[in-house]
């Protein structure tokens, strides 16, 4: 069994993690930078944010796990996609503690990080994932080591659409809890842009829209609920085209935008059309999040994945569909047997 410690900074997170290659989570601390009301993330203030949380946050992850850094193999960091700033912060505080604790590095893409420990957590070994964050709108299944995109966003994410409809109302973030709260309240659906491209997805066209909307005097409740009810049904179409496509017998949801409600309510919908298992990543591990990243740098460093220091830079539009998972045929031929364990309160 190897222990690896796990650095999230790539957006608005500062997160700290603590897991092993078995699948259990040691810690899992976290620290979110909140913009005012009406604004969205600003890069360099998240990155001040981080530099300022970093150490408490550190050191109560050890706290929490009841480690030092003697009982730690290796320190894994979010090496991309996200926002330079913030994932200089996260990067440069990983070497900091590979090379004073000489301990080996382990890169880790956020993407993947994200479906990892939904994986862990549901049980599921071989699912289509739909991934929907911030950062991400994707529809994934593994194939030949790596993981293939049956299906993704050519502008914004389906999070950024919501959250940027959001900021323009003025509201705090997360904005897409409270545009559905919105939505809930509507009562007339009124039609709009419903872009898909063959397997993809176009979100920004609906975003002016919605604003255009807004201006001409439509109710909020009424923009909002015309807005949730197309990006979300455009997310199924492609949705139940991959599921049909791949035969996979597992549906599984991850990311931050999983916390959805009404998102689960549609999915439950196309999983009882399909005949699959549904899953959702649980609410802890939806968002940006330390554990995630020290449980896939588990399974990384098992499989022999490190970089040298000097060769650690940040990668700001890193694409999923180029990073191997080599652990993923290992867990589904039975070599990692992975049992889900949280040994914090």
């Amino acid at each position: 069994m190897v222990i690896v410690l796990g650095i999230e900074s790539t957006a608005h997170t500062f997160g700290v993690g603590i897991a092993s290659d078995e699948g259990t989570i040691y810690a899992n601390v976290n620290d979110t930078y909140t913009p005012p009301a009406g604004w969205g993330i600003h890069p360099r203030e998240a990155a001040e944010h981080h530099v300022t949380v970093a150490p408490r946050v550190l050191e109560k992850a050890l706290s929490q796990a009841r480690m030092t850094m003697k009982d730690i193999d290796a320190i894994a960091f979010s090496q991309g996609p996200g926002l330079g700033p913030a994932l200089r912060v996260g990067a440069t505080v990983a070497r900091a503690l590979a090379v004073k604790y000489d301990k080996p590095l382990v890169p880790v893409h956020h993407g993947v990080a994200h479906i990892e420990i939904a994986k862990l957590v549901s049980g599921f070994v071989d699912p289509l994932v739909v991934l929907i964050s911030g950062g991400h709108t994707m529809i994934l299944a593994y194939s030949d080591g790596y993981y293939r995109v049956f299906g993704e966003t050519l502008d914004i994410t389906i999070g950024n659409c919501l959250d940027m409809f959001a900021r323009h109302l003025g509201l705090s973030m997360p904005g897409v809890p409270k545009v559905e709260e919105l939505a809930r309240r509507g009562k007339n659906y009124i039609p709009m842009p419903y872009t898909v491209i063959g397997q993809d997805l176009s979100f920004s066209g609906l975003l002016t829209y919605a604003l255009k909307l807004l201006k001409e005097g439509y109710p909020i409740e009424d923009v909002s609920l015309s807005l949730v009810e197309t990006a979300y049904y455009m997310l199924a179409e492609v949705t139940e085209r991959a599921l049909a496509a791949t035969k996979k017998s597992e549906l599984l949801v991850t990311g931050g935008v999983a916390r959805s409600k009404r998102l689960r309510e549609i999915f439950g919908i196309i999983a009882e059309d399909f005949n699959v298992r549904l899953a959702f990543v649980t609410d802890e591990y939806a968002g940006d999040n330390g554990a995630m990243i020290a449980f896939t740098g588990a399974l990384a460093y098992r499989c022999g994945i490190r970089i040298e220091v000097e060769n650690s830079t940040i990668r700001q539009c890193w694409r999923i569909d180029t990073v191997p998972v080599p652990w993923v045929e290992l867990i589904k031929r039975g070599d990692i047997k992975l049992k889900f364990v949280k040994k914090y309160s």
